[in-house]
């Protein structure tokens, strides 16, 4: 038999990719599951804020960048004063395979099929019938993912968008600005504001008369159809007199922001959206994605040279990484303020962000880039729920009683 390679990631998106790249980084052998192949462009668009990047090294990854950064909530204009950037797919696509191509990383384009575990290594038949032996595999496939397991979970809270790329009648910003929520609702009729669930429009300015404005429920279950947003959005506009002139580029974006954290206990690691790292009060993880990917790397390195490491203890090592008992608290509280967004009317959802980005910018950077430790967060919670309208705290409230948040066991 072959010796198995170290490690195996079946996915080759931002999160795969950055998780191989670190991988082939400490010296490892990597191998990468990727049936239309790395390089094949990302569709999605892909923001960040500028101080979320893993170092200053990366700001040439940035397309775009705009200092004017503002959110709309309860009829005020918040400046946020945080820079926000475009990231340029195709450069970070090549600056992650980089380190991957120097290090000689094979890539099987046939998907995976079946996973059955030895003693000391995993081995994944592709849908050719090729045996792919490794010491650990790992399941980057995206939020359903291939081989990972999850356990039951809440109704899932779904982020939809629907966006379009293009020019128009009027700007729908203006020049040089990131518009991050649009809370704004007079578009809308009384009966949809008091009975519909609150979207924002997200837009920016991408210079030479060109716009990229998105409508976006920022949680829903069930799912939002990507024809109301559509519609919303057109009304938005034209209500603003931004009527589409010339429609360059589509996109739809659907994805959960509340399942459950996968079973720890198999004999594999997770990464990206398979292991949960969307992040309940923003919908980001690439930030995330990119700066663990080296702390994870390190930790699958050290359990790997133990020469009799099963894939369970190399995996182990990995999700502690990953999850250690500090971020599960952080999760499980970020997981109570999106249920309680959940529960919010529009008005109450206007109140609560224009509280929310009210406070000191450390606090609620510190908060949607999931950087702050436990009592940051509980510190940013209270700091809301001191100075929110009566409305919201109360709606505050009667999510912790519903949730039990705060009982003794």
């Amino acid at each position: 038999m072959l010796t198995p390679i170290d490690v195996l990631v079946v996915g080759a998106g931002p999160a795969g990719l950055a998780l191989a790249a670190a991988l082939c980084q400490t010296g490892l052998t990597v191998a990468g599951i990727a049936p239309a192949g790395e390089q094949s462009p990302w569709c999605n668009t892909y923001g960040i804020w500028e101080d979320e990047l893993p170092s200053p090294l990366w700001q040439d990854l940035l397309a775009h960048r705009w200092h004017d950064t503002v959110a709309y909530a309860n009829h005020t204009e918040l400046p946020l004063q945080r820079v926000y950037g475009l990231l340029d797919n195709a450069s970070l696509q090549s600056r992650l395979l980089a380190p991957c191509q120097q290090a000689g990383m094979r890539w099987y384009r046939q998907p995976a099929a079946s996973l059955t575990q030895q003693r000391h290594h995993s081995q994944l038949r592709l849908a050719d019938g090729t045996l792919v032996d490794a010491r650990l595999v790992v399941d980057a496939s995206g939020h359903t993912p291939l081989l990972l397991r999850r356990p039951p979970g809440p109704p899932v809270a779904w982020q939809a968008a629907y966006g379009i790329v293009g020019r128009f009648a009027h700007p729908p910003v203006r020049d040089g600005q990131l518009v991050l929520m649009d809370f704004r609702s007079d578009h809308l009729d009384s009966q949809e504001r008091r009975q519909g669930p609150p979207t924002f429009l997200y837009a920016m300015d991408l210079g030479k008369g060109r716009y990229f404005v998105e409508e976006t429920s920022l949680a829903h279950s069930p799912a939002l159809p990507f024809e109301q947003l559509q519609a919303r959005l057109h009304r938005r506009l034209e209500q603003r007199g931004c009527a589409v002139a010339l429609l360059e580029q589509e996109e739809r974006c659907l994805f959960p922001m509340n399942l459950p954290i996968p079973d720890q206990r198999q004999p594999l690691l997770g990464y990206g959206a398979a292991a949960s790292m969307v992040h309940p009060a923003s919908g980001y993880q690439i930030g995330a994605a990119l700066r663990a990917a080296p702390t994870v790397a390190a930790a699958v390195a050290q359990a790997l040279r133990h020469p009799e490491a099963t894939p369970g203890q190399v995996a182990a090592a990995g999700w502690q990484a990953l999850w250690p008992p500090a971020n599960l608290r952080r999760h499980s509280l970020y997981l109570f303020g999106l249920q309680t967004l959940l529960g919010f009317n529009e008005s109450q959802t206007q109140q609560f962000f224009a509280t929310f980005f009210r406070l000191p910018q450390p606090s609620w950077a510190g908060y949607l880039s999931n950087t702050l430790s436990l009592g940051g967060v509980l510190n940013t919670m209270a700091r809301v729920f001191l100075t929110a309208p009566a409305s919201v705290r109360s709606g505050l409230m009667a999510a912790a009683f519903r949730s039990g948040f705060g009982r003794k066991p």
